[in-house]
């Protein structure tokens, strides 16, 4: 409430509405859009073991109920975009099996948004490497991100990134401009 009344206009919702059962009645009250991202778990446990029976299925019925959710509280279908959630909950290999297979989140009509900036994933696959010797695995992830079919991009390093994102939609698209 606090943020839209200070101008925001969009919320991050990282529960999808399930923990705070205000946020989608306040974003639908302040005519807000909405980016309802899967977690499985809470913030204080969602790294130990997560385990999933069919990743997939899982994380889509999780984002489908959450649409329902906003939805049934007043905000319209073209103000939410889903985030599969990297990170919150998933194993380093579930993160790139998620990545390798955004196209299969078109399935929920919404814009898909992906969070991939300096991950503890890309520092594992890095030898280790801290957050800020990330930025070429981050630029390797988005441009797959992008090539998968995410329509936004969670980023830190926002210049490089739009260059980045330039490039790798141009060549999905397989055209110079939009």
């Amino acid at each position: 409430r606090k943020a839209f009344e200070a101008g925001a206009t969009i919320g991050n919702d990282i529960r999808c509405s399930r923990f705070d059962p205000e946020m989608a009645s306040t974003v639908a009250r302040n005519e807000g859009a909405v980016i309802l991202m899967h977690i499985k778990g809470t913030p204080l446990q969602m790294e130990e073991n997560p385990v999933y029976k069919d990743l997939f299925p899982e994380i889509t019925d999780y984002l489908r109920g959450s649409i329902k959710i906003a939805t049934d509280e007043g905000i319209p279908e073209e103000r939410i975009v889903i985030d599969p959630g990297i990170g919150f909950g998933k194993t380093p290999e579930h993160n790139l099996r998620i990545i390798n297979n955004l196209d299969r989140f078109c399935s929920l009509s919404r814009p898909v948004l992906v969070g991939v900036s300096r991950k503890s994933f890309i520092g594992k696959i890095l030898d280790n490497a801290p957050p800020a010797g990330r930025l070429e695995g981050t630029a390797a992830a988005v441009a797959i991100s992008v090539m998968k079919g995410a329509n936004i991009v969670r980023v830190h390093d926002v210049g490089g990134m739009v260059r980045v994102v330039k490039v790798a939609d141009a060549i999905r698209r397989e055209r110079i401009g939009y």
